[in-house]
Parts: structure tokens; sequence; C-alpha cells
């Protein structure tokens, strides 16, 4: 049995004046991060080297900078330079941008020599000692810490820690399943015993935050003037219920993930961007299924596992499983049958394409036309004989 590197997240209880320290040191980080990227937007090459000098050099002439952690200071722009280095590498990643004062939620990342963990209390740099809800106990010793904040003014502290893998159950070697994302059905398996029905969270939700978010437009001030207690109030409970449909999402999503990676050994997934579904009148019920967090979810749980996820891209739905005849027009999001007018196949919309996922990752294609081509080819030998 081998190792693996996971983060363990417990939920923190600074007091008011520690909460203000970990706030005026976000600030700090934040300033360092927007005037790297001012830097980079300018014409400069912020890389970490020169970045880390310019820290050192603006810490001896600041009182300010040098009023918090320099590991925390440190971590923000080591952060910086491998974002910027992914948006050059990385296909859709795109440069990094500035950090807003009201928009963006607090994140501080404190390396072993930043951080210390003593009496059941988290002691960072400066003084600041934060006691630590442990629901479950470390499994070794922390190599960094993450602090992050939520939209509820929650803290939360994600320690990286090395512990024994997981053993997963052996699946069987010619077992594969293939995955269509939707939003009638959020998931559609190949299987009918592996869809994830559209849970609708967010809709039963839908009530109370059209009354939370009336309440704030009521007690809304105009520009230029500092939010009332009560409109905080009012945004503290719409906050609430996206976090309450966003944590029900994601344990369902961590079920259903589990159960299909412990039944298959190959993993085929439909590279699905659900970006595309904002643009429609089906953006909101999208929103609602998190198609995105519940693949990203299925992919880790299926590397961990060391299953073969294979993610292929798009002409699915468009495609046969059949006999991988591709219909001349994309169908509309309203037809939910597929028919082959060459092959006289009818099937399921979803479970056609989910199929097709399949058939394409078992043959070790990169797309649908290469396995159209392989069938023609293999025809045509065939009558030639």
């Amino acid at each position: 049995m081998g190792t693996e590197v996971v983060r363990y997240n417990y939920r923190l209880r600074p007091g008011v004046i520690a909460e203000r320290a970990l706030i005026a040191e976000w600030h700090r980080c934040r300033f360092l991060w927007n005037e790297a990227v001012h830097q980079q937007k300018t014409g400069g090459k912020p890389t970490f080297a020169k970045l880390s000098t310019q820290l050192t050099d603006t810490r001896a002439r600041s009182t300010w900078l040098r009023d918090g952690s320099q590991v925390a200071q440190q971590q923000m722009l080591r952060t910086y330079a491998h974002a910027l280095d992914a948006s050059f590498t990385v296909k859709g990643r795109g440069r990094p941008r500035y950090k807003s004062r009201r928009k963006t939620f607090p994140s501080l990342e404190y390396t072993r020599r930043g951080f210390r963990i003593r009496d059941g209390r988290l002691v960072l740099p400066k003084g600041v000692s934060i006691p630590v809800v442990w629901s479950r106990a470390l499994p070794s010793e922390p190599t960094s810490v993450r602090i992050t904040c939520d939209s509820l003014g929650h803290w939360y502290a994600s320690f990286v820690v090395t512990r024994d893998a997981e053993p997963f159950p052996a699946a069987d070697l010619d077992s594969g399943v293939g995955i269509d994302w939707g939003v009638v059905r959020t998931a559609t398996a190949t299987d009918t015993r592996f869809d994830l029905p559209h849970a609708g969270h967010r809709k039963r939700c839908a009530a109370e935050l059209a009354k939370s978010q009336r309440r704030m437009a009521r007690r809304r001030r105009g520009r230029g003037h500092p939010p009332s207690k009560g409109y905080q109030r009012a945004r503290k409970t719409a906050a609430k219920v996206h976090k309450k449909a966003a944590r029900q999402n994601r344990h369902d999503g961590r079920i259903w993930a589990k159960t299909v990676v412990a039944e298959h050994q190959l993993l085929a997934v439909e590279d699905f961007k659900p970006k595309f579904l904002a643009k429609s009148n089906m953006a909101r019920k999208a929103a609602d299924a998190a198609v995105g967090a519940i693949k990203r979810e299925l992919i880790e749980q299926g590397r961990r596992a060391g299953r073969k996820v294979v993610v292929r891209p798009a002409y699915t739905t468009m495609t046969c499983s059949r006999c991988f005849a591709r219909a001349k027009q994309p169908l509309e999001l309203a037809e939910r049958i597929f028919r082959c007018w060459p092959g006289g196949h009818t099937a399921c919309r979803d479970r056609n394409a989910a199929r097709v996922i399949l058939a394409v990752a078992e043959r070790g294609h990169t797309g649908v036309d290469d396995v159209s081509q392989a069938d023609h080819l293999l025809r045509g030998g065939a009558v030639a004989i």
C-alpha cells in the first residue's frame, strides 16, 4: 500500500483580534498580487525571483508590509508565479487578474516554518493564535496550511498531510462506463443503474432565496454609502441558501462518483463545458445541476483509485452509437430522441451519446471521426475480401 498527499479541512474559530489580523494580512498579500498583475500588464516579466527581490526591498522601506508575515507574502507571490506560468502552458487558462477588495474572499498560505500547532490551536506569525475544531486527527505532520474565508464569514484551515492510500475495491478489467452530462439528468451512463438524476436542490430553496434577495434590494443603499446591518444580514441569509444547495450537490456527487468508480475500470467522460448554457434559457437549471463540480469529483476519485479516466471531445450527441454516422445538423435541446436516418437506429439522446463516448475510449481513439474512419476501412476491407 502506497501513500498519498491530501488535504484535511477544519473549521476555525478566530476571535475578533485574530480575525482582524487575518484580514489585515490578506490585504497585504492582495496588494502584492495586484502589483504583480500590474507589472505583467505594463510589459514587465514578473518572475518569482524578481518579485521576491522586490518584496525584500519594499519590506525594508514599508512598515505596513513588515507588520505582516513574510512567509504568507512569499507564498502569495509564488502562487502568482505558478498561475502566470500555467496561463502560458495550460489551454484555456487566462492571465492572472486583479483581486478585488469586495469580491475576492481571503486566502492565505503558510509553509511549515510559518505556523505551529500548539495546545490544539493554530499559531501564526505575529502572535496570532486561533482555536481549531478538530473533527478528526491529522494522520501526519502537516507541511503547509491554507486559511480561507467563505461567503458566510466562516474561516477554514486546510492542512496538507501524507497518509496511507485508501484501498479501493478491484473492478473487472473489462468493465467500462460512458458518462454524458445534461440537465434533464445530470449524468446519463451507458448502464441505467449509474444514472444521476437532477436533484434540484437550488429549486427547492428558490422561495427562501427570493425572499432574502428582495430584502437585500429594499435595504440597499446608494453608491458611496457603506452597507447597513440589515443589508448585511439579508446578504448572509442568501449566502446560507446558496451554501446549503452547493453542499447538497457536492454530497450527492461524491456518493455517486464513489459508486461509479467502484464498479468500473474504464471511465469515459464527456468533455462537457457548461459555460455555453449560461447564455441559454437553461442557465438556472444548469447551475442547479452543478455539472462542473460533479465532473471534477468523478475524475479525481477515478484517478486516485487507479482507474483509466478518458475525457473525450465533442460531436458525441450527433453521432450514432451503432454505425457512427454523424447527423448533418446538430440536435436542438428540446429533441430528446436520437434518430439515425442512414441506419434506422433510435435511442435516447443522452444514452446514445454515452455509448459513443465509451466506444471511442475503448478503441483508444482521440475523437469520433477516428472511429468512423476505422469502421469505414474495416467494412471496406471485408468487402474486398
